[in-house]
């Protein structure tokens, strides 16, 4: 297997070349960025990038706005780094479609965990074995590609989803009425489990939720089940 390439994009030098070493010792390739028109040089450079590790607080543009332009241009794995532990920044960057994130200062061995555990996911076959499971699901008159992660609605308007709202909607899918627990849906998710005060299984569902009241005509699919889960509640096409 090719050696994962990271992409660290952090303006402070002292914290960027710590990373750098940390993750070189790991045996990743490492590539430096210190801002969002580095980080798009670098990207535009560089096709074989697995993962980037982004601050949200940057110069110019920061990191949630710059990763909302990296999900346009490429799909690669994305944790953010941030400085304050709040849960607007943990929310806006999982709506955005970040995969992760880690609040400064930061634990090396949990930060080097999460990053080897998207990247075995992303790069080692955790994508490719989605795509061995070829076809497509209908249902309510959608149709999720198993190939392209891609929805489509009743009326023809496709969008492609991030891997989060993928695979929690195609477990789902797979057991129409069944509850699925928090825990069980992050595990699936991403590979890790359900942290303290983690809202990232609450605003992936929210996330799907919106994709289908997009059509009027659809009915509510996924059900909060309070104290319990949530489980999908539509009814598969034959």
């Amino acid at each position: 297997m090719q050696t994962p390439v990271i992409l660290i994009v952090e303006d402070e030098d002292v914290t960027r070349l710590n990373l750098v070493s940390l993750f070189e010792a790991e045996g990743y390739k490492v590539i430096e960025a210190i801002d969002g028109e580095d980080m798009h040089e670098k990207i535009s450079q560089n096709e074989d990038i697995n993962l980037v590790v982004m601050d949200i607080n940057l110069p110019g543009k920061n990191g949630l706005i710059l990763a909302r332009e990296l999900r346009q241009q490429r799909n690669v794995g994305l944790i953010f780094l941030t400085g304050r532990d709040n849960d607007v920044d943990r929310i806006l960057g999982l709506e955005i479609g970040a995969d992760d994130y880690i609040t400064k200062p930061f634990n090396p061995r949990e930060l080097t965990i999460r990053a080897r555990n998207l990247l075995t996911r992303t790069v080692s076959g955790g994508e490719d074995s989605e795509v061995t499971t070829s076809g497509v699901v209908t249902f309510n008159g959608w149709e999720l590609d198993e190939n392209s992660r891609c929805l489509t609605s009743p009326a023809g308007e496709a969008k492609r989803l991030p891997k989060g709202e993928y695979r929690a909607l195609r477990l789902m899918l797979e057991s129409p009425g069944r509850i699925f627990s928090r825990e069980q849906l992050i595990k699936h998710m991403t590979g890790r489990e359900l942290r303290a005060n983690d809202r990232t299984v609450d605003v992936t569902i929210r996330r799907i939720r919106k994709h289908f009241e997009s059509d009027n005509s659809t009915p509510e699919l996924i059900s909060t089940i309070h104290g319990e889960g949530y489980r999908f509640i539509g009814k598969l096409d034959s």
